[in-house]
């Protein structure tokens, strides 16, 4: 399960990818207000996330943050596993501390296959495809 770090730099991740660009940058207060996650917060997310390459900013008056064509073709879950760790998906849905395919709690086995499928679509899609889902009207970012 994802924490609230992970779905703010997610959504702000997909903001960029449909409003920002090499020559159109992004400010994080801009993205902030218009994805409503604390200012503060989300330019923390961003700073991290830069420095691991999966965005890119610029200083000036003409600043701000953007995805380069490269980073558009990453996955969202490279943006879950800089921010959250690898095992953000492993833990039980039930909290139990103990909890796997060889040791299950009584849901394990229901929601394993979700969990596999989601992880696999964030792996396989890339962060343009997403974008483009929001700009069609497909699904929503707020």
């Amino acid at each position: 399960m994802l924490n609230n770090e992970s779905k703010y730099a997610i959504r702000g991740v997909i903001y960029l990818a449909i409003h920002a660009s090499e020559i159109n940058k992004i400010g994080s207060k801009k993205v902030g207000e218009a994805i409503n996650v604390p200012l503060p917060f989300l330019a923390k997310i961003f700073q991290h996330l830069k420095k691991e390459n999966i965005i890119s900013s610029s200083k000036g008056p003409k600043g701000g943050f953007y995805l380069t064509q490269t980073q558009l073709t990453g996955n969202l879950m490279n943006v879950i596993q800089h921010i959250d760790g690898s095992d953000s998906f492993n833990s039980c849905y039930m909290g139990l501390p103990k909890c796997s395919d060889k040791d299950p709690c009584s849901i394990h086995y229901l929601v394993s296959p979700f969990t596999n499928k989601v992880k696999e679509e964030l792996q396989k899609r890339s962060i343009a495809d997403f974008a483009k889902d929001v700009k069609l009207g497909k699904s929503h970012l707020f």
